[in-house]
């Protein structure tokens, strides 16, 4: 069974999985609230709700997603963030990440660079193993606009962008 699908559409649908899941549940809402009756109907209006915020969330984390075979590994554990690549690494707290960076000229690959408090610099990879748990990373900082973060990689730009950056504190 598993070759009836080319591996394209099989990796296509795997990417979209979570969007089609959250389609079904805001089906099944639509459903429910055409087809009950009396004071379950709203039950029905609620699932729908669920299903699109769902939805809404799911493709936004299908467009982030990569094909994920690129040089490296990512792990995200109680917001710790490490990568463990071929020729360097590092693991970095994220509540210590100062500055994110979308670099489209490294090499092999275009990476994020992730600047902390004390100058470290973590050079991930976009296509790493694991670099779709970064998305949540991401969008847990405060201030950032997820649609920013889309709409760099999807335009691809020549030259280093700052995505985002911590607010400095103003001393007086």
């Amino acid at each position: 069974m598993a070759d009836f699908f080319r591996p394209e559409a099989r990796a296509f649908l795997w990417r979209w999985r979570e969007v089609f899941a959250a389609s079904v549940v805001a089906l099944f809402g639509l459903w429910w609230a055409l087809n009950a009756a009396g004071m379950t109907v709203w039950l029905g209006y609620v699932v729908i709700a669920i299903g699109l915020g769902w939805g809404a969330a799911a493709v936004q984390r299908a467009r982030f997603a990569s094909d994920g075979d690129g040089p490296g590994v990512v792990q995200v554990r109680e917001r710790r963030l490490a990568y463990f690549g071929p020729l360097d690494g590092g693991i970095m707290d994220v509540d210590d990440l100062t500055q994110l960076t979308l670099d489209p000229t490294s090499h092999p690959d275009p990476s994020w660079i992730l600047s902390g408090v004390g100058g470290q610099r973590i050079a991930i990879p976009i296509n790493a193993a694991g670099a779709d748990d970064l998305f949540d990373v991401f969008a847990a900082l405060p201030g950032i606009r997820t649609a920013a973060v889309l709409d760099v990689l999807e335009r691809t730009p020549d030259a280093q962008v700052i995505i985002w950056s911590r607010a400095r504190p103003v001393l007086h």
